[in-house]
C-alpha cells in the first residue's frame, strides 16, 4: 500500500476515463502540478469510457451549439494522436437516419446547413444500394455527413495518461476517494490510501459524481447500457470502409452502431437499452439473454448481413441528466471545484475538448469556450 505524497497539488483530478485523462494532460502541460485519482484501473470497463470504439459525429441533431465544441475535439484528437504515434480517430462517415419529420435526421441536416458542414440526404433506399449493410426503410432520409467515424477510448485514456505522466503529473489507480472538503483557498481529499491537499478539484467521476457532489444528486442517474458484437455473414458490408458510423431513429427506437473493429463483430446499442437505472455500485454489470434478443432482433430487421453468431455482449453506464446536455460548471458553493459529466450517453467523443475546458476552470475559473448549455443552475432551477 505505498502512499506517494509529493505535497500540496495545483490539481487533483477525481475519475481518470476520457474526460479525466484528457485534464490531466492539458493541465500538467499547462506547468501544473496534478494528481489523478482512479477508483478502478486505467483504463478500466466499469463506468462509461471502454467497449473498443466510440462515435464521434460533427454533424449533431442533439443541439447545434456543440458543432464549435466538436471542431475543436477533433483537431485536439489529432494532436494527441500524434504525440501517441498510434492511431485514434478513424473516419468512416457517419449517417443520421429516420422518418423525414424525426427529430435525428432533421437535427442533423440542420446542424450542417448552419455550420456549412459538407452532406449528403439519401433515401433509405438510396443508402442500402451505396451501402448494402444498411436496409433501413426506403423512404427514411439518411443525412451522410464525411468527417464522422470513431475512436479507440481505451488507447485514447492511456495516450493522455502517459502523455501527461511524461510531463509529471502523478496518477493513481485503484485509489477510492471516500470524501472531500473544502479549505481556505482549496480542498482536502481523502481516499482509501491517503489524504492530499490541492488548490482545485476537479470531479470527472461519471456515474459515481452523484455519489460525491451533492449538487449532482439526482441530477446524475447511472443507466445500464448494453451493447453487442455479432458476427457478420457479409463481412466486406461492415468493414470501416464500407460502413459508416450510425445513429437510427426507427420503430424500435433509436440505436447506434459501428463497422467490425477491435472484435470480430458488428457492434451496435440502443439509447437508453431498457430504462434500468441505479446506484453505480449496484448496476447489473453481466449481460441477459433478454438484452441480446432485444438487439438481435433489431439487426435481423435492419442489418439482416450483420446478425450471424453473438462474438460479445458488454455493459456499460449512461450518466443521464433531466434534458440529456452535459454538466460542465464550477461548484455553485466552491469555486475551487469544477465539474464535467454526467453525458447523458453521448460525451466521449467531447473528452478532449472537454479537458482542455476543465483545465481552463482549474487554472481560472472561465474558459474560452461557449458552455452556456452545461450550467448547472439550468437543472437546479428545473429541480426547485
Amino acid at each position: 500500500m505505498n502512499v506517494q505524497y509529493s505535497g500540496r497539488y495545483d490539481a487533483i483530478i477525481v475519475g481518470v476515463g476520457g474526460m479525466g485523462s484528457a485534464t490531466a494532460y492539458y493541465l500538467a502541460r499547462r506547468g501544473r502540478r496534478v494528481l489523478g485519482l482512479e477508483r478502478f484501473g486505467i483504463p478500466h470497463a466499469m463506468g462509461s469510457s471502454h467497449g473498443h470504439t466510440r462515435i464521434i459525429r460533427l454533424a449533431y441533431y442533439e443541439d447545434p451549439s456543440y458543432v464549435l465544441l466538436l471542431r475543436r475535439a477533433y483537431e485536439l484528437w489529432r494532436e494527441i494522436q500524434g504525440k501517441a504515434g498510434e492511431k485514434l480517430l478513424h473516419i468512416t462517415g457517419s449517417i443520421d437516419a429516420g422518418p423525414e419529420e424525426s427529430w435525428v435526421f432533421k437535427g442533423s441536416w440542420e446542424s450542417c446547413k448552419l455550420h456549412d458542414l459538407p452532406h449528403e440526404v439519401l433515401t433509405g433506399a438510396e443508402l442500402g444500394r451505396r451501402y448494402p449493410g444498411y436496409h433501413l426503410p426506403p423512404e427514411h432520409l439518411a443525412l451522410v455527413q464525411p468527417e464522422g467515424g470513431f475512436l479507440t477510448p481505451e488507447r485514447c485514456i492511456v495516450s493522455y495518461v502517459m502523455a501527461a505522466q511524461s510531463l509529471g503529473a502523478e496518477i493513481h489507480g485503484h485509489e477510492r476517494v471516500l470524501e472531500w472538503v473544502p479549505l481556505e483557498g482549496g480542498v482536502r481529499v481523502s481516499t482509501d490510501r491517503g489524504t492530499y491537499e490541492a488548490d482545485r478539484l476537479v470531479m470527472t467521476a461519471g456515474a459515481w459524481n452523484g455519489d460525491l457532489i451533492d449538487v449532482l444528486d439526482g441530477l446524475a442517474v447511472p443507466e445500464r447500457q448494453v451493447l453487442a458484437w455479432l458476427q457478420p455473414s457479409r463481412p466486406d458490408h461492415f468493414r470501416p470502409d464500407t460502413f459508416p458510423v450510425f445513429n437510427l431513429l426507427v420503430d424500435e427506437g433509436r440505436f447506434y452502431g459501428f463497422p467490425v473493429f477491435g472484435v470480430p463483430g458488428f457492434k451496435f446499442g440502443k439509447y437508453f437499452h431498457l430504462g434500468e437505472t441505479g446506484n453505480a455500485d449496484e448496476i447489473d454489470r453481466q449481460p441477459r439473454d433478454y438484452d441480446e434478443q432485444l438487439l438481435r432482433s433489431f439487426a435481423e430487421r435492419y442489418f439482416p448481413d450483420g446478425c450471424g453468431p453473438t462474438m460479445d455482449l458488454q455493459t456499460c453506464m449512461f450518466t443521464n441528466t433531466p434534458d440529456h446536455h452535459f454538466v460542465i460548471d464550477l461548484h455553485p458553493d466552491y469555486p475551487q471545484v469544477s465539474i464535467a459529466s454526467p453525458c447523458s450517453g453521448h460525451g466521449f467523443k467531447f473528452a478532449s475538448v472537454v479537458g482542455e475546458i476543465m483545465a481552463d476552470l482549474a487554472e481560472k475559473g472561465f474558459t474560452r469556450h461557449d458552455i452556456g448549455l452545461f450550467r448547472l443552475d439550468r437543472l437546479r432551477q428545473r429541480a426547485t
